[in-house]
């Protein structure tokens, strides 16, 4: 992708970014290697963390010692369903339960090819059940708890959330989605690998979902949950906020989730930076743009759960 496309306030520090080139298997064994070597839990200015083993799955606390909302956020990492790890938004999430009072659980969820569907879906959903379950010892209503991620968190967020509404029971205030990976059928057009988009590209993408759904990206039917965008029916869900830049590959699969939602009769917004490739805000935090943009999903987070 030309360069010139990216928004000037991104441009500097985005083109010092690699391309996380799954579609190599050499490359994809060296990330997921590096995603082994997560750092302990630490505390953090203004948080305490601490780590859980839930069986199949972990979780990360952060918790403010200042004064809490009574309110959690549970956070889902990205890496393209292959990689990643909770210490990847150590800092992100700390800074949520420091800003707005939140118990913040980030759920550390097996990986594919290793681990192929459902296994990360499944561990999410326990993730969300140990919240509900643990609720009083967290400090948190079980009503007031939004789901969040990014890139491949965001589309786990979207599976799950669909999934918590199918078995009813107390159901997420809300999900926020930064650039999620919501549809298989975006990696099966090869039409898209000419535009080598920005961090993530379509053939690193069709690579992260052939190895999660042990499948060809845009195959035949799936199971439910393996890919949000490809559930007919969206009513029920909870508000959701979408938040991408409009040169990020997944921007027009996540413009017609929006569309979707918002058919069904979901209250939905969404903000979109100009220029903004793939996980921007993960890597430009102090630009005006990126800072308007957390403050769209800070907004929505106040609303919703009612800080």
């Amino acid at each position: 992708m030309d360069k010139s496309k990216i928004n000037p306030q991104l441009r500097k520090t985005m083109a010092l970014v690699p391309g996380f080139s799954v579609h190599n298997r050499l490359f994809l064994k060296f990330l997921q290697g590096v995603s082994r070597f997560r750092p302990r839990a630490k505390s953090l200015p203004g948080v305490t963390v601490d780590d859980r083993d839930l069986g199949n799955a972990g979780v990360r606390i952060y918790t403010p010692t200042g004064k809490k909302s009574g309110a959690g956020l549970m956070w889902i990492h990205g890496g393209g369903l292959v990689f990643g790890s909770v210490a990847f938004n150590d800092n992100e999430c700390a800074k949520y339960a420091r800003d707005l009072g939140l118990v913040v659980v980030s759920v550390e969820y097996r990986l594919a090819p290793k681990h192929r569907f459902p296994a990360a879906i499944d561990d999410c959903y326990d993730c969300w059940l140990w919240m509900r379950d643990h609720a009083e010892e967290l400090g948190i209503d079980p009503a007031r708890i939004v789901i969040s991620g990014q890139s491949a968190g965001g589309g786990l967020s979207a599976a799950l959330a669909q999934r918590i509404h199918d078995d009813g029971g107390v159901q997420p205030a809300g999900q926020a989605l930064f650039c999620p990976m919501l549809d298989d059928r975006t990696g099966a057009n090869t039409e898209l690998d000419a535009l080598n988009h920005w961090v993530w590209n379509n053939k690193s993408n069709r690579a992260g979902w052939g190895h999660y759904l042990g499948n060809l990206a845009g195959a035949g039917e799936l199971p439910p949950y393996a890919v949000p965008a490809r559930r007919e029916d969206l009513s029920g869900l909870p508000e959701t906020w979408i938040g991408i830049g409009d040169v990020d590959l997944f921007y027009a699969e996540s413009r017609q989730y929006e569309a979707r939602l918002k058919e069904a009769g979901v209250n939905c917004e969404f903000s979109v930076v100009e220029g903004g490739p793939h996980a921007f805000e993960l890597f430009v935090q102090k630009a005006p743009v990126v800072q308007e943009f957390i403050a769209s999903y800070y907004q929505f987070l106040r609303r919703v759960l009612g800080l």
